[in-house]
């Protein structure tokens, strides 16, 4: 073997002519390589987080449509515009955690919580925004079940207000905000430099690819059961969020699988 000027190496054994590209590669692409693998079934464990907020920014603006979304006597809250809470959750929740959450966590424990300690809060935090969503959907159509509102066409409003949806979209927004910048934070730490703009890239892709799986999902709940018709005052969205619920459960299950069985490369 002898190196060319522009140090590929070049086979001799075949007259001289240059080695495919393709069939070469230094160290650092190998190392690259090796860290991207290694981090792919935690990453994978993020996806059915994601998948969780789509399925419940999307049933939450269903619930709104048959909510009293009276505030005072001249605005109605807009549907569409009530998932802006767990966004505005998520941006007040940031500061808070790493201006005060953490530093009292850090004298109770002695240190800060690593990356894939605040993402594993943001999976618990995130399942109990998904649990608050279901109890707040069963309030809702014991309301209906009361009033009788099933009969009374897709179009009556329960008399429940809006507001009730804040809560467990703001639970969700602080999860957010635990698991995504921890996921990111995670990402930089494991990646070599000549990775860093994949790291930047993974989380938006989790967040993609969840919101994606997320209309699979419901279409797969509405073929398979009987609990998203189209007037959900006769249906049950409220097993809908316990499914989400248990699924994000055996997700925790399966991330703390990954965490245990994972090798810093640090």
């Amino acid at each position: 073997m002898i190196t060319t000027s522009d140090d590929m190496p070049t086979d001799t054994s075949s007259g001289g002519h240059r080695a495919s590209r393709w069939r070469l590669c230094t160290v650092q692409q190998v190392e690259d390589l090796k860290s991207l693998l290694g981090v792919l079934p935690l990453w994978s464990s993020g996806i059915l987080v994601s998948v969780s907020i789509g399925v419940m920014i999307g049933m939450v603006i269903l619930e709104a449509l048959a909510m009293d979304r009276s505030l005072g006597p001249h605005f109605n809250i807009p549907a569409g515009s009530i998932t802006i809470s767990s966004t505005v959750t998520f941006i007040a929740a940031t500061p808070v955690l790493e201006r005060a959450v953490f530093p009292l966590w850090r004298r109770v424990t002695g240190s800060l919580p690593t990356p894939l300690q605040r993402v594993g809060l943001g999976h618990v935090v995130n399942i109990a925004g998904i649990v608050a969503a279901a109890l707040v959907e069963r309030q809702r159509l014991g309301l209906v079940r009361a009033h009788h509102g099933a009969d009374q066409g897709p179009g009556w409003v329960t008399p429940m207000s809006v507001l009730w949806l804040l809560i467990p979209l703001g639970i969700v927004g602080v999860g957010e905000a635990l698991h995504f910048p921890g996921n990111m934070a995670f990402y930089y730490q494991e990646f070599p430099k000549t990775l860093r703009s994949t790291a930047t890239a993974m989380a938006p892709l989790l967040i993609a690819m969840g919101f994606y799986l997320s209309t699979v999902f419901v279409d797969v709940v509405r073929r398979v059961t009987a609990w998203l018709p189209g007037n959900i005052n006769q249906g049950r969205l409220d097993s809908v969020y316990w499914a989400v619920a248990a699924v994000a459960t055996a997700n925790f299950g399966y991330f703390l699988v990954c965490v245990s069985l994972y090798k810093s490369r640090k």
